[in-house]
């Protein structure tokens, strides 16, 4: 099928879920004594992804400087830092490992899965930063008070006057009976188009069009949420699928791969209620409890969305990076939103960007 371009009414998603999530300040540490190595690379983000992983083993988590195109990687010992500078990324000595502050967030899920947190490690404050929003109260946040207490040092509670709160709305995306969401990115599997939008959006949905009350022209293979928050739909109608974002007014982004998000890297996001707009990851993995259950995995950001957006598209330039899945605040005062991983998705289904 010939891929082309959709003027104005194309798949780019939006059925959002609303999330509250506090601002994240981060906490400087101090970073360890330089020792005489070799010099630290200018890295692009996708450079530092790839650095990132050959040297998770060593690593107390790690982020991207954009500023200064570097990659840093927290350390606990020596032999470690050294390994790092051999790579050509930043050693910076923290006080906790990995393997702490993973301890820590399974401590939370075993103890403080309550609806209305969430949790992250952050790692340029070297803590797992857990946030309760106002639905929280009573027994319940001194229940989680008391866990985040039992932490010590290695997790800190935020509150935010927001609510966590999944939901479907609507901007200029795809139809279901009586919900409207956005796509967003379109994929082959097994040679045949589909695309992906948001878990939520593909639960409520089972037949989409690109107009309310339209024709056909998608149905809904299959949805994960909560757990995840991704589905795949089958087009089933001869409706263009180009591999590209809309931007709004600029040219299209045209995508050609799939790839892991990283901290520190400035990404956009495009969303059919407040279009184009861009940020940085601040957190990887992170996890947030709606009131319908768990999501776990998520790519946290401080790109702003509103309802609408929810299942578009985070990327960095031609790479695809996650599907929105909620946030809080909105593109007037600011906020944050979380997305799926889109690498992790694409291998749950069974497809490729194309």
């Amino acid at each position: 099928m010939k891929h082309r371009r959709i003027p104005q009414r194309r798949a780019v998603l939006a059925g959002a879920g609303a999330l509250a999530l506090a601002t994240t300040a981060t906490l400087s540490l101090a970073s360890a004594n330089a020792a005489d190595g070799p010099a630290v690379k200018q890295l692009t983000p996708a450079a530092a992804t790839a650095l990132a992983s050959q040297l998770s083993g060593h690593a107390a988590g790690s982020y991207y400087d954009a500023r200064a195109k570097k990659l840093v990687v927290n350390v606990v010992d020596r032999k470690a830092a050294d390994a790092v500078r051999a790579k050509g990324a930043e050693a910076r000595m923290v006080r906790h490992s990995l393997a702490q502050l993973d301890a820590a967030r399974a401590t939370l899920k075993q103890r403080a899965t309550i609806p209305g947190t969430a949790w992250a490690m952050d790692p340029r404050a070297n803590k797992v930063v857990v946030t309760a929003d106002r639905t929280v109260s009573g027994a319940k946040l001194d229940k989680l008070n008391k866990v985040v207490k039992s932490l010590g040092s290695k997790a800190e509670l935020r509150r935010t006057a927001a609510k966590f709160t999944p939901f479907i709305a609507g901007g200029d995306a795809i139809w279901g009976s009586s919900s409207r969401c956005s796509l967003g990115f379109n994929v082959t599997k097994g040679g045949q188009p589909y695309f992906l939008t948001a878990g939520h959006c593909g639960n409520a949905v089972k037949s989409w069009s690109d107009k309310q009350g339209g024709q056909e022209i998608a149905g809904t293979e299959d949805s994960k949420f909560p757990g995840n928050d991704y589905a795949i739909a089958k087009y089933t109608a001869d409706t263009a699928h180009p591999s590209e974002v809309n931007t709004y007014g600029g040219a299209p982004q045209k995508i050609t791969k799939a790839a892991e998000a990283t901290v520190g890297q400035k990404v956009k996001r495009s969303g059919s209620t407040t279009h184009v707009h861009d940020g940085t990851v601040k957190a990887l993995d992170a996890s947030v409890n709606y009131q319908e259950g768990t999501v776990e995995g998520l790519i946290q950001t401080d790109v702003c969305a509103e309802p609408g957006d929810s299942g578009g598209a985070l990327y960095d330039g031609e790479s695809a990076l996650g599907l929105t899945s909620g946030g809080s605040g909105n593109c007037s005062s600011g906020g944050e939103t979380y997305f799926q991983p889109v690498p992790a998705a694409l291998k749950a289904v069974g497809a490729q960007i194309g």
